[in-house]
């Protein structure tokens, strides 16, 4: 009977994954405009780097280019949607395999770098677990994890495409390395249990590869996953610092490789495609080679070169040009997308997270509106649509504050939070605006949760300045519980941002501007948590 129910809730989660896959643009976060007079180009956040470079080489072809930027889901998401481009510089060429056939036709597609997704270990802690100069496997990296020795940060998997390509290839080798992925595969318990193991390793999980950069320089955490050229980037300002570097791990039984794939979109304008031919040969080509190398980009397959700078692709950071890399096997489309969904669903850490939300008076109105709008789906099934839904295993508290704490609705699960809707639609606004002794009040209520079975993080949402209580007895607070609890703050109306800039800066937080859209920006935060 467990059965029968698991394979119906994966035909149900299936069809949301592919809604998620050919959604409308108005789901999408930018108002992007093709000018059709322009040769336009859709890129991946990863590749935002060389976006100056090849409008300085369109610029002296005397091309019309217009370059757009959006991270790799987005890009489908577009795609999808029938905006129309001329080609696309995409991460990962699996992506290009959940573009709709009918709608966007791909041509003369061709991988222009090779970036492998790693570990990267503090050095002393690789030391530590004999990690250094031994061929590592993934079951290695397990066991330290399960022993409680080591934790890690990445990227979201349902979000970007290095925690993605880290994800399926950590869910490769534990399956053994199969030639070819299925969906029975993914019902394996074991595997499950496998891969749920490893992902109580997770320490943060962040919504963007820039941001999970900048978060562990400013943090101290064990280990990261991510790209190649992002541990490269990483040890270079840590050098700079003086800082213990990370040193490369490169798992024996596979690793994922990315190859940043620049293709044409035909829409039947062979001007555009000379121009699009162009270009690709300038990526291809001698200078474009040496852009991705300076970058940390590999411009070889498999992992053998002799001749790689080794100031950039360091040995001494583990980074080995000398030996091949095994790449894993990506499965397909609907194994992607089941993968994807277990993850949210059953494998990812659980996080217990606090909502303190600004119920004051300057709140009454549109506002308040606003905030409950949000919330409502944030914590219904709809946010299944963005793989944002929390899971049974998430434990949700939410508090309200105005003049001080006014409301502590604790104790909710991802699948049950009919009660708390109905709490939050029915709360008034009044007051003034108790920021920190708000946000004291959420940090002490995570202070002692388990970090080995949850990830704790503090959602707060506010629209003015805090006019009760003081910053200082907030890092008091923060400091005596001595746990790493992030903030992330989300700004609307008259929020001063310099306020929640300190709270994020002593939490190793962020901040995101609601003030266009608080639904919008709470969506992005649940990418962050």
């Amino acid at each position: 009977m467990r059965r029968k129910n698991f394979n119906n809730k994966i035909i149900i989660l299936l069809i949301i994954v592919g809604i998620i896959l050919i959604r409308p643009l108005f789901l999408f976060k930018q108002d992007i405009k093709v000018n059709d007079k322009y040769f336009n180009l859709l890129i991946s956040s990863e590749n935002d780097i060389f976006k100056d470079k090849i409008y300085k080489y369109a610029k002296k072809k005397r091309y019309k280019i217009n370059i757009d930027t959006a991270s790799t889901l987005e890009i489908i998401n577009l795609l999808n949607s029938g905006k129309k481009y001329d080609g696309v510089w995409i991460s990962n060429s699996i992506w290009l395999y959940q573009l709709d056939s009918k709608k966007v036709n791909i041509t003369n597609s061709k991988s222009t770098s090779i970036n492998p997704i790693i570990f990267a270990i503090k050095k002393s802690k690789a030391e530590q677990l004999g990690f250094i100069n031994k061929q590592i496997y993934m079951k290695d990296i397990l066991d330290a994890i399960n022993n409680n020795n080591l934790k890690f940060n990445m990227s979201n998997p349902t979000k970007t495409n290095s925690g993605a390509s880290a994800y399926l290839g950590v869910l490769s080798t534990l399956a053994g390395n199969p030639e070819v992925l299925t969906l029975n595969m993914l019902e394996d318990a074991n595997l499950i249990n496998k891969l749920t193991r490893f992902f109580k390793g997770q320490e943060r999980v962040s919504g963007d590869e820039d941001y999970l950069e900048e978060m562990f320089l400013k943090g101290d955490y064990d280990s990261v996953i991510s790209y190649e050229s992002s541990i490269i980037n990483i040890n270079k300002k840590l050098s700079k610092e003086n800082k213990e570097i990370l040193y490369a791990i490169y798992p024996i039984d596979g690793v994922s490789l990315s190859d940043s794939p620049f293709a044409f979109i035909d829409n039947k304008d062979e001007k555009k495609k000379e121009i699009f031919l162009d270009i690709q040969a300038f990526l291809l080509g001698e200078k474009g080679q040496e852009m991705f190398l300076e970058n940390g980009r590999r411009t070889w397959f498999g992992g053998i070169n002799t001749k790689a700078d080794k100031k950039i692709f360091n040995p001494s950071w583990g980074i080995d040009t000398n030996k091949y890399i095994t790449g894993i096997n990506y499965p397909s489309k609907e194994v992607i997308s089941k993968a994807l969904m277990l993850y949210q669903t059953e494998i990812r850490k659980p996080i217990h997270v606090v909502f303190a939300l600004d119920f004051s008076g300057s709140m009454y109105g549109y506002g308040e509106k606003e905030l409950k709008d949000a919330m409502k789906y944030i914590l219904s099934d709809d946010a299944a649509l963005n793989l944002i839904q929390f899971s049974k295993k998430d434990i949700i508290d939410v508090i309200t504050f105005s003049s001080s704490v006014t409301n502590k609705w604790l104790g909710y699960h991802g699948n049950d939070t009919l009660e708390l809707i109905y709490k939050i639609e029915n709360k008034a606004t009044e007051g003034a605006t108790a920021l920190f002794p708000a946000a004291v009040e959420a940090i002490n209520l995570l202070k002692d949760e388990d970090s080995n079975q949850y990830s704790s993080v503090v959602i707060l949402m506010t629209d003015g300045q805090g006019n009760i209580g003081y910053y200082k007895d907030f890092v008091k607070a923060y400091n005596k519980i001595n746990k790493n609890i992030p903030i992330y703050s989300i700004s609307f109306g008259d929020a001063k941002e310099k306020e929640l800039n300190l709270l994020a800066s002593v939490t190793n937080g962020k901040v995101f501007d609601g003030k266009s859209s608080l639904i919008e920006a709470f969506k992005t935060v649940r990418e962050y948590s």
